[in-house]
């Protein structure tokens, strides 16, 4: 018998064997332990608790909540797509990290033909596949699983390079990811969008809706966003006051935004009612509009007032942007990635820029060159050998003024955003195949096509006419 063109049954089996046994080969060549997990380098005067366990596992369980339980639950909020929200971040998680432990190693952290892994290069891949989770959303509910694990595969690839280019040759400060992650991933998955665009969707879909139970899961998902964001944002800073700063400047932004998000909703909707999906989503802008400058010397005040400025943002894009793109751009975005991380990267971006000509030896003291590192005297100008004094072990830098790192910031910025959209139209017309088995029109944002659904589950409302001829093309 004929398989459905969406059908798993031998298209996923296929694909996760070969891509496991390859990944597996991989690793079994390339992939070694770093110093602090290999047995071979410890002796009798090791310090156990020394070792990058005790201060990097914390950090490495707070993102794996926000990766696995806080982004699948958020996207469980489509009444009968819940188990494609929760169950595919799941799936396209796990993947990517795996993936992105090979990609980037090989970009950043291979020595001697060798990845030496330990936990920082997980939590680095893990960023990796917070990128891929992230574009995930622009698609929700109108891609097979096999689409989403084909573009975690290119996506990663991407995103590694662009990494690799921005932090080896423009060596930006980027603390929690506003350009590298958020505006990377926006734009890339905007790309994806763009090329996959289907008409009829922007007449609306009957099963397009959220239903009681449903926006409580994904409301769950953002209270576990929210509260683990600040390891987000300060797990790469510098240990000590930059980390430190990078955690209260986050939950300021969290908090402003949050506050911003409800008074916003109970304004904009008619009977001063508050809606689930600005709760869901715009309480969470302050996290990424405080990204650029988490480990900065902002000041508590202008972390709050940029949580409130993204919260104000975001919500606007929701009302406004969102039903423009979709209009006039053919960009369906579905989750609305645009508003909270590309219209929050942009104000994060800038307030960084903003904030690293700001700084100076007045506000930050001697530090300025280790939270600023590019900004520290080249090797041999005396100025290093004094610094040194107060600040023993700090490193050469690359001597930069304060105006030529913020342009340097600038071209990150631009070449970031040119590269992910390129990256995710390139994407998107491989995900066209219709090998890939993309879910037809009628069938989008519905379980029942890939899942055994239980007996309870809620019966498809009836479609309009728009949905009812089968289209698979895209």
């Amino acid at each position: 018998m004929k398989e459905h063109p969406t059908s798993l049954r031998v298209k996923l089996p296929v694909f996760v064997v070969v891509s496991q046994l390859v990944i597996v080969a991989l690793f079994a060549v390339f992939v070694t332990y770093d110093d602090q997990a290999d047995a071979r380098l410890q002796g009798n005067g090791t310090v156990a608790m020394d070792n990058a366990l005790y201060t990097d596992y914390p950090f490495f369980t707070d993102i794996q909540v926000m990766i696995f339980v806080g982004f699948g639950c958020l996207l469980a909020f489509l009444r009968q797509y819940g188990f494609g929200g929760m169950v595919f971040n799941f799936l396209t998680a796990t993947f990517a990290t795996q993936w992105a432990i090979l990609v980037q190693g090989y970009f950043q952290f291979s020595h001697d033909g060798q990845i030496h892994l330990g936990l920082i290069n997980v939590i680095n891949a893990e960023f990796a596949c917070a990128v891929v989770l992230i574009s995930f959303g622009a698609v929700l509910g109108k891609t097979s699983p096999l689409q989403l694990l084909v573009m975690a595969l290119l996506e990663v690839p991407v995103f590694a390079a662009t990494e690799w280019a921005v932090l080896t040759y423009l060596k930006i400060n980027d603390a929690g990811g506003s350009i590298l992650i958020h505006l990377f991933a926006c734009y890339f998955g905007l790309g994806v969008t763009f090329v996959l665009y289907r008409p009829r969707l922007n007449e609306g879909h009957a099963k397009e809706a959220s239903g009681y139970r449903s926006d409580m899961l994904s409301a769950v998902g953002t209270l576990i966003l929210w509260v683990f964001w600040p390891s987000f944002n300060s797990v790469l800073s510098l240990r000590g006051d930059d980390q430190h700063r990078a955690v209260l400047h986050t939950f300021l932004g969290l908090s402003a935004s949050t506050l911003t998000a409800f008074a916003l909703s109970a304004a904009l909707n008619k009977g001063g009612k508050l809606t689930m999906a600005d709760v869901q989503n715009v309480t969470l802008a302050g996290g990424v509009t405080v990204g650029a400058t988490a480990d900065m010397m902002i000041s508590p005040a202008g972390a709050y007032a940029l949580g409130a400025v993204g919260g104000a943002a975001c919500m606007l894009g929701y009302r406004y942007l969102s039903p423009f793109l979709a209009r006039r751009l053919r960009i369906q975005d579905q989750c609305g990635i645009h508003n909270l991380h590309g219209l929050t990267g942009l104000i994060s971006s800038v307030a960084g820029i903003c904030a690293i000509l700001a700084a100076s030896e007045e506000v930050y003291g001697p530090s300025l060159y280790e939270t600023f590192a590019h900004r520290a005297p080249v090797e041999g100008d005396p100025k290093l050998l004094e610094l040194r004094q107060q600040i023993p072990g700090l490193r050469a830098g690359l001597g930069r003024t304060a105006r030529e790192q913020a342009l340097y910031q600038v071209a990150a910025l631009v070449f970031t955003v040119v590269v992910s959209v390129i990256g995710g139209v390139l994407t998107g017309f491989v995900l066209k195949l219709p090998c890939l088995g993309s879910p037809p029109d009628e069938l989008c944002f519905d379980d029942d096509l890939f899942f055994d659904v239980p007996h309870d589950y809620e019966a498809p409302s009836p479609l309009s006419n728009k949905c009812t001829t089968d289209d698979s093309s895209v």
